[in-house]
């Protein structure tokens, strides 16, 4: 018997390959594209996969203006955030944001899919989010995607 075939296998950062990827967000609901962004940053689509090392891909999301929410999330969801300043608390609705930042919906679901530690701060660093259809990664030659496959 082969025991060399029953060897673990622990990714690092100079065995892991990590590709550039773009996902067309048009008419996706943002739960669920931010799950699938999440696993494929994180690495877990990929047969290496080592939970506290990078080895996910290089992730572009174009057409982030067009992403949609269902139910009455556009306008009952609350995003909160701080000032820093006394009595600083500000709120904000997903239409308000989609309206002048809308990047910021996408990173924001994205990010909280993430781990909370310096893992995820650096695996947040590969994600790429662009209001229209254009980028500048065409250098990284990134293959277009459907996130509809990804699991």
């Amino acid at each position: 018997m082969n025991t060399l075939s029953y060897k673990t296998i622990s990714a690092n950062s100079a065995s892991v390959d990590k590709q550039w990827i773009v996902i067309d967000a048009e008419n996706q609901v943002l739960g669920r594209l931010a799950t699938r962004v999440a696993n494929v940053l994180r690495g877990k689509t990929k047969p290496y996969f080592t939970p506290h090392v990078d080895c996910g891909d290089n992730v572009i999301i174009i057409n982030a203006d067009k992403i949609r929410l269902t139910g009455k999330k556009l306008t009952d969801k609350v995003y909160v955030r701080h000032t820093g300043y006394p009595g600083g608390q500000r709120f904000s609705t997903p239409k308000e944001v989609l309206a002048s930042h809308p990047i910021r919906v996408i990173e924001h679901a994205v990010k909280g899919m993430l781990p909370k530690n310096k893992l995820g701060a650096q695996l947040y660093r590969n994600l790429y989010v662009y209001a229209g259809s254009e980028h500048p990664h065409q250098g990284q030659q990134p293959q277009v995607v459907n996130i509809n496959t990804i699991r």
